[in-house]
């Protein structure tokens, strides 16, 4: 039978010439010594893999270790070269797209405003912000392995139309993905930007090492994702973790979500809710103009820096605020524990950055009392640009296991 079979020397020489590159993503430069030890190699062996690897163009030369008695050791460090990936996150306001070395270092980025563009501008709006990337990396197209596009919504995987972002202009079109294909010389994927930013918690921030857990987004809207058994569930669709869209006690059923683009735990915990209720609350300071995201990002850092400084009690008007807002999301959030039952929920996007902990600690706690499981509840910590970063980790993802496979 022809190819390799588990167990012979080809097959055993590229799992160890992967943990052997795995183990330089981690640690950075190593010495053929420290390679040996963390993967269990002889010294001759761990000097063949290396030899190997730099002859394949996958590791290269970059230094020596000093400090020790006897010659200084040859460091090796993965060759950041070998490969280019590109991540773009799309909004109806700008585009932003990123290029990173196989190291997941980023080495060029551009940001293309897209206000009031027409509608069927979509692929040179697409390109014009690659390129923009790609120039500032100092590469051209052809240098790039592959591309994730995140956007808000979802590629039906059945029509390949974008469903649930009806608020982005132009990417409706029946025929965008295979036009994008023809100007695109990469392969190129498409993900929700909400299950991005789950990629990047679970590779760089608060969901490293879990298998299981919920990710709640709340920026201009109210999104989730799914990890079950360490995988992404999208749904039959595309739309699972199209949480804005749930109905929940407290909010008036709204029927024709997609039409208006909202549903109940949208209208009872979103953006938009904020500014009512400081009204409410008679919180005289408010921001009086903005966009529903913009105020509301001001109203929750007020309310969270006022709670920390100790300037009000618990019955003061922004303490008030966050706790209407905090039940408000874990209400939702408990229809969504009572479903799957996660080992943790990761809280992510601008409204609990800028919440912080007053915010994340009332959410626990109502949801202590609305759910039967206790899931722990974590801050994101990847805060600088999310579903970028998380379309980076996915283009690397899919690019090393190709670059990096040495059996062929």
């Amino acid at each position: 039978m022809a190819g390799n079979t588990p167990g012979t020397p080809s097959v055993l020489r590229a799992m160890n010439d992967r943990a052997a590159l795995d183990l330089l993503l981690e640690h950075g430069p190593l010495s053929r010594t420290r390679i040996g030890k963390l993967t269990g190699l002889s010294k001759p062996t761990a000097s063949q893999l290396l030899a190997r690897l730099e002859a394949a163009g996958l590791v290269v030369a970059t230094g020596t270790a000093a400090g020790r008695p006897g010659p200084n050791a040859q460091l090796y460090a993965v060759n950041a070269a070998a490969a280019h990936v590109a991540g773009l996150d799309v909004n109806a306001h700008r585009i932003v797209a990123a290029v990173a070395d196989v190291t997941g270092e980023t080495v060029g980025e551009f940001e293309l405003r897209t206000p009031g563009r027409r509608a069927d501008s979509v692929v040179r709006q697409v390109t014009e912000a690659l390129d923009g990337a790609v120039a500032d990396a100092g590469l051209t197209r052809a240098g790039l392995h592959r591309v994730v596009i995140g956007t808000p919504g979802a590629f039906d995987p059945n029509t390949g139309r974008l469903r649930y972002a009806s608020h982005l202009p132009g990417w409706h079109s029946p025929a965008l993905l295979d036009e994008l294909a023809a100007v695109l010389p990469m392969p190129v994927e498409y993900e929700n930007d909400v299950n991005l930013v789950a990629v990047a918690e679970q590779r760089r921030g608060a969901a490293r090492g879990h298998d299981d857990f919920v990710l709640l987004w709340n920026e201009e809207g109210l999104g989730a994702a799914l990890v079950i058994n360490g995988r992404l569930h999208r749904g039959f669709t595309g739309g699972a973790g199209e949480v804005g869209f749930l109905p929940v006690p407290g909010a008036p059923l709204v029927r024709q979500v997609t039409k208006a683009n909202a549903g109940g735990f949208q209208e009872l915990a979103g953006a938009q809710v904020l500014a009512r209720l400081a009204r409410e609350l008679g919180i005289g300071d408010a921001p009086g103009s903005g966009t529903h995201q913009e105020v509301a990002a001001e109203l929750v850092g007020r309310a969270a820096e006022a709670v920390e400084r100790g300037e009000e009690g618990e019955g003061g008007p922004y303490a008030a605020l966050l706790d209407r807002f905090a039940t408000g999301l874990a209400t939702g959030l408990a229809s969504l524990v009572a479903v799957l039952d996660p080992e943790i929920v990761v809280l992510s996007g601008e409204l609990f950055s800028r919440g912080g902990e007053p915010l994340r600690a009332r959410v626990a706690a109502e949801l202590a009392e609305l759910a039967a499981s206790r899931p722990r509840l974590l801050a994101g910590d990847v805060t600088h640009r999310p579903v970028l970063r998380g379309a980076l980790e996915s283009a690397l993802a899919t690019t090393r296991d190709e670059v990096f496979d040495t059996s062929r």
